[in-house]
């Protein structure tokens, strides 16, 4: 009741009515367009042209469209079937994808992250800086990560700072290369010593010392930003075909209560810690996707592969190349396995705790490869694609 009161009916008329007649009036809609007006009326005199009027119209549209589209959000609460989105907020970007095509970000920023330091943040940056910000979200202890292409080749967690960055590093330390950096705590000297020693692109914490800004600002491009405490819409979109598809964010993020013991042998509570560290990895790696974690620490991942047994091969592989245990790790698989060949595999590889959906028309030939074995396999029911 309150506030559909607040809706506001003269003002924006007189605003659609005055853009409506540009020819003959100059209409100055937000207080945004301010500066572009005292610069027209500075360089001509007071005057204004048609094609001045006609700007200045077109924004005015801009704001009456974006109003109303404001009050269909809230009243409409998804009864009638049509999407809407009007973002007001244009920030172009020195190119999109490729060097070859446009990029525009619209949207505010400035409400996500504080740039500190460092060049422009480019299109590529923003997909890296949305995945970094959405996996860290999910961690509540100590943790860094490494990004790269939108998927985390290096994370762990630890109670100091600076050893769970020496983790998440030696995750692979090759991928890290030109990276993007996220923690979910402040950057502290010794922290940023560490960091400096490597080459990275963006590195995004809710914090920074005096001494650790001091440390990361020797590099003139390096784009340094702090995070705010932001809500992010939860609800997804993209372009495809000649429309847009639209789903509910994946929000869920699996706790022990979860998890539904498969198996003879159960995880141990170690066991179960890493799980879960890595069922939060798989949720936001690129399937098809396996992640091996061992102490809290990615030990290999496999991601985007066409098979769940080639993507198992990448982690192991990645595993070996940088001397990580495998012996004793764990395994999360986005979705269900389709046969025993995955868990196979792992078990040769020395993993003895698997983490997955289940749903397979075949789960029992995993869990029976796993009883005679005695690996230790729980459910959570929930599968977690992404593409």
């Amino acid at each position: 009741g309150e506030i559909i009161e607040k809706i506001d009916i003269g003002g924006i008329s007189l605003i659609r009515a005055a853009a409506k007649n540009y020819q003959e009036v100059l209409v100055v809609p937000s207080s945004e367009q301010y500066t572009g007006l005292l610069q027209l009326m500075e360089e001509k005199n007071g005057y204004s042209g048609l094609d001045d009027r006609s700007y200045f119209a077109v924004e005015a549209f801009n704001v009456s469209s974006h109003y109303d589209m404001a009050i269909f959000g809230w009243m409409n609460k998804g009864r009638v079937g049509a999407f809407k989105i009007s973002q007001t907020l244009k920030q172009p970007l020195r190119y999109g994808e490729n060097p070859h095509q446009k990029g525009d970000f619209f949207g505010r920023l400035d409400d996500v992250f504080e740039q500190i330091h460092g060049k422009s943040i480019s299109y590529n940056n923003l997909l890296d800086l949305d995945a970094a910000i959405n996996l860290i979200n999910d961690f509540e202890e100590t943790t860094f990560a490494v990004i790269k292409h939108n998927n985390a080749c290096g994370i762990a967690s630890r109670e100091q700072l600076v050893d769970a960055w020496n983790d998440a590093i030696a995750g692979d330390p090759v991928s890290a290369f030109g990276g993007v950096l996220v923690t979910n705590r402040e950057i502290d000297e010794a922290t940023a010593a560490e960091i400096n020693k490597i080459f990275f692109e963006i590195i995004v914490a809710p914090g920074y010392s005096t001494k650790a800004l001091e440390v990361l600002q020797t590099k003139k491009n390096r784009i340094i930003l702090k995070l705010k405490p932001v809500n992010f819409p939860v609800i997804q979109f993209r372009s495809l075909l000649n429309g847009v598809i639209v789903q509910d964010k994946d929000l869920v993020t699996e706790t022990t209560d979860g998890l539904t013991p498969v198996t003879r042998v159960e995880p141990t509570l170690q066991q179960v810690q890493d799980l879960l560290f890595a069922n939060k990895i798989v949720k936001h790696t690129k399937s098809n996707t396996i992640v091996l974690a061992y102490n809290k620490q990615l030990v290999g991942s496999g991601t985007g592969q066409t098979s769940r047994v080639d993507a198992l091969k990448q982690a192991i592989e990645k595993a070996c190349t940088f001397g990580l245990p495998l012996k004793g790790a764990v395994m999360a698989s986005d979705a269900f396995f389709p046969f025993a060949d995955s868990v196979e595999m792992a078990d040769k590889a020395g993993i003895k705790a698997v983490i997955q959906p289940g749903g397979s028309v075949r789960d029992q030939e995993s869990v029976d490869y796993c009883n005679e074995h005695d690996m230790a396999m729980v459910t959570t029911g929930i599968r977690h694609f992404k593409h």
